[in-house]
């Protein structure tokens, strides 16, 4: 791997007992390309045939669910089952909610499921792993601890802090000007990024000009949000978007503000979109997640379950920093998001 001049920081919290029953496939500083179907079958306990699972994502049309909902059908197929995939329009738990009620009354033998809200999601998520369901979770999680077999999502955490050092990296020093705008508060994915962003922002002696803000998963907001903040702070340096609709309308607001490359832009997530920006250089950094592991551990854990073999509680996987020099490079590219399966 070509050096760059970001550190490409992939940080794994993967319990004791977990690389047995994951595969290994979340278990690599580096990660490979993914496993072969036949492979992923042997790691996930066994075939499902005739099953039906379904996926349900946080909102359709995001790269980063249609690159999860990809590795969860590679899973499936393998395992000779069905996957049905859902989502929302938009990241909503009033949304989300009445198409998890529907899916009860499907009775699938398992669920894969991006709960849209830590504490709105828990009762239509509880009433099916009651009825007998197995549930994992997937990207987000949950409050109440006794929901999902099994619980696989990014080291959101230590991607917020990724991102923050990249920012420095960049060259933003002790005393600079920065800016957090996230999607919604109570979604725990994106929660984690902005405490691990603010752990070590205040490490590097950054100086945060708000509160939090949020652009409810929407770019136009985003550019709105971060257009108001240039206009308060016209030397503000460094912006931290938490999602890949945010960051695609930061990175919009503030080339508007003729500013492109002025701010440093480091987003979370890695679409096609983003990408574009990141070659135009409208976005100077990107903390890309494994959406793919993610799905298809999470058909495996299922299935595993369904089998009644043993499951892993919580599989973390890793993020890497992509920047315009390095995204070429087949161990960063492969992080990029997919827009469709095949």
């Amino acid at each position: 791997m070509k050096t760059t001049r970001l550190t490409l920081a992939v940080t794994l919290a993967v319990g004791v007992s977990t690389l047995a029953a994951c595969g290994g496939s979340s278990a690599t500083t580096a990660p490979s390309t993914a496993p072969s179907a036949a492979a992923s079958t042997a790691a996930g306990g066994g075939t499902a045939t005739g099953k039906n699972i379904t996926l349900m994502v946080g909102v359709k049309g995001d790269p980063f669910y249609v690159s999860m909902q990809c590795g969860a059908q590679e899973a499936a197929t393998a395992a000779g089952a069905k996957l049905n995939v859902q989502g929302p329009d938009k990241f909503d738990a009033t949304l989300q909610n009445p198409m998890l009620d529907a899916v009860a009354a499907t009775k699938p033998d398992a669920l894969l499921v991006a709960p849209n809200d830590v504490k709105a999601s828990v009762g239509p998520i509880k009433a099916i792993q009651d009825a007998g369901t197995k549930v994992v979770l997937v990207d987000t999680i949950v409050t109440d601890t006794t929901i999902g077999v099994s619980r696989i999502a990014s080291d959101n955490e230590q991607g917020g802090e990724q991102a923050a050092q990249a920012l420095a990296t960049l060259g933003l020093a002790k005393g600079a000007k920065v800016l957090v705008i996230s999607t919604d508060p109570g979604v725990s994915s994106v929660d984690a990024r902005v405490a691990g962003f603010a752990k070590k922002a205040a490490e590097l002696g950054f100086v945060p000009v708000s509160d939090t803000q949020y652009s409810h998963d929407v770019a136009a907001t985003a550019a709105q949000v971060v257009s108001a903040a240039l206009a308060k702070d016209p030397d503000l340096a460094g912006v931290f978007a938490t999602n890949l609709f945010t960051a695609q309308g930061t990175a919009t607001g503030v080339k508007t503000a003729g500013k492109s490359g002025v701010v440093k832009i480091v987003g979370f997530d890695a679409g096609p979109d983003q990408i574009k920006q990141l070659q135009a250089g409208d976005v100077q950094a990107l903390v890309a997640q494994e959406p793919y592991t993610i799905g298809l551990d999470g058909v495996q854990q299922a299935v595993a379950a369904i089998n009644g073999q043993p499951v892993t509680a919580s599989i973390a996987t890793p993020s890497i920093v992509i920047t315009k020099d390095n995204m070429a490079d087949p161990a960063v590219s492969k992080f990029i998001y997919k827009a469709t399966c095949g």
